[in-house]
C-alpha cells in the first residue's frame, strides 16, 4: 500500500517541488512550495468544489432536517425513513462529501511528508526519489525571500495561517447559514461548528509553532486558495 502511495502521490509532489526549485531564478524554496501548493490545489479543484457544494447543500437543508428529526424524535425508525425520503427527494447524499475529503487528506499527508522529510534531511535532496528528468539541486537554500528560515518554526507564519484558517471556516458557516455564530442553540451541529471555528485555527497555530516554517507556508497558501475558491462557489447564489 505504501508503495502505491509513494508512486502515485508522494514522488510526484516531491519531484514537482524540486522541479520548481530548480526552475525558479534565485532558487527560493519558499516560492517553490507556493507554486507546488497552487498546482496541487488546482488539480484538486473538482474534488474540493464537490465537497464544498455538498456541505453547502446539506447545510442549506439543515432546518428542514431538524424539523423531521423533531417530528419523529420518539420513533428512530420512522425518523430514518423520513430522512432518507427527504434526501432522495432533494437529490442529496449526506455522505457524498466524504470521499473528496479523504482524497484531499491523502494529498495533505503527502505534502506534509515531503516537507518534513526534506527538512529532517537537513534540506539535502534524496537523489533516489528524483525522476530522471529532475536534476539534483544539491543542498537546498532554506531561506524564503532571503530572510525567513524555513527549517525552524515561525510565529508570524503560524499566526497568519491561524487567522486565514479562522476566516475560511467562518466564511463557510456564514455562507451556508447552518448555525449563526454565537448561537445559544445547544444542538450537536451548533456545538461542533463552534468547536471547528476555534479548534481549527488553534491546531493550525500549534502546528506552525511546532514544525518547520515550510509547513506553515504551505498551510497558509493552501487556506488562501480555499478562501478564494469558496468566494467563487458562493458568489453566483449571492448575486441571485
Amino acid at each position: 500500500m505504501m508503495e502505491i502511495f509513494d508512486a502515485a502521490v508522494y514522488h510526484p509532489l516531491y519531484n514537482t517541488l524540486i522541479f520548481f526549485y530548480n526552475t525558479i531564478p534565485g532558487k527560493d524554496f519558499g516560492i517553490a512550495i507556493i507554486l507546488t501548493t497552487i498546482v496541487l490545489k488546482f488539480v484538486l479543484i473538482p474534488l474540493s468544489a464537490k465537497q464544498i457544494a455538498s456541505q453547502k447543500k446539506m447545510q442549506e437543508l439543515q432546518p428542514k432536517i431538524k424539523e423531521i428529526q423533531q417530528k419523529h424524535k420518539n420513533d428512530k425508525e420512522k425518523q430514518t425513513r423520513a430522512l432518507m425520503d427527504f434526501y432522495k427527494e432533494n437529490k442529496v447524499n449526506p455522505f457524498s462529501g466524504c470521499l473528496p475529503l479523504i482524497i484531499q487528506l491523502v494529498f495533505l499527508i503527502a505534502i506534509y511528508r515531503v516537507i518534513i522529510n526534506i527538512s529532517e534531511a537537513g534540506f539535502v535532496i534524496q537523489s533516489t526519489d528524483l525522476y530522471a528528468f529532475v536534476a539534483d539541486p544539491g543542498p537546498i537554500n532554506h531561506l524564503f525571500l532571503h530572510f525567513v528560515d524555513l527549517t525552524t518554526p515561525n510565529y508570524v507564519l503560524a499566526v497568519f495561517s491561524a487567522i486565514a484558517q479562522y476566516y475560511q471556516t467562518k466564511m463557510l458557516f456564514q455562507s451556508q447559514k447552518l448555525v449563526k455564530i454565537g448561537s445559544t442553540d445547544n444542538d450537536f451541529a451548533a456545538i461542533m461548528n463552534k468547536q471547528m471555528l476555534y479548534l481549527g485555527p488553534a491546531l493550525t497555530f500549534f502546528i506552525g509553532v511546532t514544525f518547520p516554517a515550510a509547513l506553515s507556508l504551505y498551510w497558509f497558501v493552501s487556506t488562501l486558495f480555499m478562501i478564494f475558491q469558496q468566494m467563487f462557489i458562493f458568489k453566483p447564489k449571492e448575486e441571485k
